[in-house]
């Protein structure tokens, strides 16, 4: 495995580094990570021992992957910062959301060698889900290489740069209406009587293993829900009522807004 460094050391680039450093992918010492303070990169290098610097040049001089894992509304004058370091064999990664490859490109060459990742909040405790869409310069091997890194942390799936503004919707930015799902259930649960902090275990822990269940048994969701559905039983009333309710257009219409805000910020 190569070098690897971090532009960048908020929530996702540690989440991504613990990934790095738990699976020993790399050693420690092959990692590199940089922000405009120390705290953030303090915190690292005491969890993971890794090296930090307050230079971002520095990172890109000392590695042969360079995460670029700052906010969109500065990323640009970041990347252009170190654009002269960024030859044709480093291979630049951004997890930055609204900016495309061409994007990238403009700023550091066409014969550059760039992934575009969009990863989840849950890549904080490696359960994460990861698009991967490559530039015409990534060879195989070195797309395998940034995929081993992204699946350290959960999964990932390569996909075309035209379907990451649906990958946003059902998967970046999906962890929040999860949430709400939670809390909608612990709160009926509290109505009910049980304390708060139970009602929570037990929202959460369904929905996991709910997700499980859609992930390792191969079924339709669909079969999986008639499944608890037993004839005249408790299930198909609730179904019922989530039915009328507008469930499922709801959940329908707010991803689809989701991928046009997307659409949006990406022109």
């Amino acid at each position: 495995m190569k070098k690897i460094g971090f532009i960048g050391a908020g929530n996702m680039a540690g989440a991504i580094i613990g990934g790095i450093v738990k699976s020993n992918l790399v050693k420690s010492e092959n990692v590199i990570a940089s922000a405009k303070t120390m705290a953030n990169l303090e915190r690292l290098q005491q969890e993971y021992n890794i090296n930090v610097t307050l230079d971002s040049k520095e990172v890109v001089k000392n590695s042969d992957i360079v995460f670029m894992a700052v906010k969109p509304n500065i990323f640009d004058g970041v990347l252009e910062g170190v654009a002269d370091l960024i030859d044709d064999k480093k291979i630049v990664v951004s997890i930055a959301a609204g900016k495309s490859i061409e994007a990238i490109e403009n700023i550091i060459g066409a014969d550059k060698k760039i992934v575009r990742t969009m990863p989840n909040t849950p890549a904080l405790v490696n359960e994460g889900m990861s698009a991967l869409c490559p530039n015409k310069n990534i060879e195989d091997e070195e797309l395998k290489i940034v995929k081993d890194i992204f699946d350290s942390f959960g999964k990932s799936e390569v996909v075309g740069e035209y379907l990451i503004d649906a990958v946003i919707g059902v998967s970046g930015s999906s962890p929040a209406y999860v949430f709400m799902f939670i809390e909608a259930m612990a709160d009926a649960a509290v109505m009910a009587g049980m304390p708060r902090k139970q009602a929570y275990n037990f929202a959460a822990q369904s929905v996991l293993g709910s997700a499980k269940m859609v992930l390792e048994s191969g079924k339709h969701p669909g079969e999986l829900k008639d499944m608890v559905c037993s004839p005249a039983g408790t299930t198909i009333d609730a179904v019922k009522v989530l039915e009328n309710e507008g469930m499922r257009s709801a959940v329908i219409n707010a991803v689809c807004a989701c991928v046009e805000k997307s659409r949006e910020m990406s022109k």
